[in-house]
């Protein structure tokens, strides 16, 4: 009895050995899955600040909280496990989900870059001109805008985890999922914390008080912010683009060739293999983004006949 007990304990060591040297894969493994979402991430950083424009100062440190309160709720309470389930019940849905998460993105970068070109800023529809709401309603329709936008954004990129993750033991996969979870929601909203409120501490550190360096450094700060903002933007819109673009390539066996091939062709310049295969799926995403753009209004066009006909 001795003896078997004995075992048991001997087996249960052996496990936890076993499971702790899994475990200790899981850095490397979040480290390689935030590189893969890199772009996704600069896109989710660069579109988040324009959620607060406009807004009471004070208030945009308590926005930005909430956002991303909702962002780290959805990707471990929704996301995550809609991923594993989706990994062990239909491992094959997942390729095809990315897809069309990718397909979205071209389609969102396509329009950010259609209306640089097309923009009328004077027209406003007669709703739009007389549309009056309070800030506190404001507020909270600029958190539910960027939380519709984020969810989109997250599920990529947990989707995109889990792909890095599926020959890995299930622990693993929890550890890795939660880990990209907290460390890619504290690092873009942080970040954007740290963006929006750069012009202030540019205010602050042009404060008399402060060294003639200092002062200079601060109002240099607060006229550079709009410049890097906008900059900030385009990279965004860029990344969404070619995350995008990739993404869908990977899951087509004959283009995932294509940039394999790009990649290895310009493999002596690294920075150069990096920058053909980005600009190739940006503008591979520009043209997915049309022609997705151009089936949305189809069916948007095909939805409206059928409501006449109906209403008729």
């Amino acid at each position: 009895m001795a003896s078997g007990f004995f075992a048991l304990l001997d087996d249960v060591s052996a496990l936890v050995k076993a499971s702790a040297a899994s475990l200790d894969d899981v850095p490397a493994q979040v480290a390689k899955t935030t590189g893969k979402v890199s772009g996704i991430v600069i896109d989710d950083t660069a579109v988040t600040p324009k959620y607060v424009v406009g807004l009471d100062p004070s208030r945009e440190l308590s926005i930005i909280y909430r956002i991303a309160k909702k962002s780290l709720i959805n990707k471990i309470f929704i996301l995550s496990p809609a991923a594993l389930l989706l990994g062990y019940f239909a491992p094959w849905a997942i390729t095809p989900i990315l897809m069309l998460g990718g397909a979205y993105l071209c389609f969102e970068g396509y329009e950010k870059v259609h209306s640089l070109f097309s923009k009328h800023p004077h027209e406003a529809t007669e709703a739009e001109s007389v549309e009056t709401i309070t800030p506190e309603e404001l507020e909270q329709q600029r958190v539910a805008g960027a939380v519709r936008t984020d969810i989109i954004l997250s599920a990529e990129i947990m989707a995109i985890a889990y792909s890095q993750v599926t020959e890995q033991p299930v622990v693993n996969q929890i550890a890795v999922m939660l880990a990209v979870a907290v460390f890619i929601t504290v690092a873009v909203y942080g970040f954007v914390g740290l963006i929006v409120k750069a012009d202030d501490i540019g205010v602050h550190l042009a404060q008399d008080k402060y060294s003639a360096f200092t002062q200079k450094f601060g109002r240099g700060l607060v006229k550079f912010m709009p410049h890097f903002l906008s900059i900030l933007s385009y990279v965004g819109t860029a990344a969404m683009l070619w995350v995008g673009a990739e993404i869908i390539a990977h899951g087509i066996p004959f283009t995932a060739h294509l940039l394999h091939d790009l990649e290895e062709s310009l493999a002596h310049i690294p920075a150069l293999a990096w920058l053909a295969k980005a600009l190739s799926c940006a503008i591979g995403g520009l043209l997915i983004g049309f022609v997705v753009e151009k089936l949305v209004l189809l069916v948007k066009k095909l939805l409206g006949k059928d409501k006449k006909a109906q209403n008729a």
